[in-house]
């Protein structure tokens, strides 16, 4: 049974939005049992952890001799071993694969910086006037993505692991209004939040918080 591991008090309050989520979905969705180490900050940043994440990050991915980093590299690989997360025919499955790296390497990056932003720059005197700047760049973004999608129900064909990080990565807008303007991809979020497998995992995180916040 693999091991992952996850934040011991998450920052983001239970709302599934820390990394770990994603693995756990992918998990779910290809019915693999799995066990959750928790890490508090001060853990994450000792040689032991550090052995597994170089970065001193979560989650990690441990499985017999095998132990891994990176998000897209865990779920590619559980994808990989397990039926469910990638299409059989050749050319569909590399398709899929590259909505895997488009999702972290594409739509993420400007996502996350709009909101680290939001988080940490309020207080400068530039913030204000940056702002519209990184809300512009998310917004040609999700203009791309949304012309893609149409009106299709995922991105190339049934589920995969291309959804699974994208819809992941969409909902770190949840805190914004920035959804509310396309239809199209809100209704995508919901189509891959309304999954069991997305649930399961999901209750399974909020679980944690909810476990630190009463002790």
């Amino acid at each position: 049974m693999p091991t992952i591991t996850a934040f011991e008090s998450s920052p983001d309050r239970g709302r599934g939005q820390a990394r770990d989520m994603r693995v756990r979905w992918a998990l779910e969705e290809v019915g693999q049992a799995y066990d959750v180490r928790l890490l508090s900050f001060e853990a994450m940043k000792q040689p032991a952890h550090l052995a597994l994440h170089p970065f001193g990050q979560i989650p990690t991915y441990e499985d017999g001799d095998l132990a891994l980093f990176e998000t897209g590299a865990i779920v590619l690989h559980i994808a990989e071993r397990h039926d469910g997360l990638l299409p059989n025919d050749a050319n569909a499955r590399c398709r899929a694969i590259a909505w895997m790296f488009a999702a972290l390497n594409t739509i993420e990056p400007p996502i996350v910086e709009l909101g680290m932003a939001v988080l940490l720059e309020r207080d400068e005197s530039w913030y204000e006037e940056r702002l519209p700047i990184l809300r512009n760049r998310v917004g040609i973004r999700l203009d791309e993505l949304s012309r893609h999608l149409g009106g299709a129900d995922w991105l190339d064909g049934a589920f995969s692991a291309g959804d699974l990080l994208m819809v992941t990565v969409l909902r770190r807008l949840n805190a914004s209004n920035m959804l509310e303007a396309y239809p199209t991809l809100s209704s995508y979020v919901a189509r891959g939040e309304a999954r069991p497998a997305f649930r399961r995992a999901f209750d399974a995180q909020l679980a944690v918080f909810t476990a630190a916040s009463a002790s």
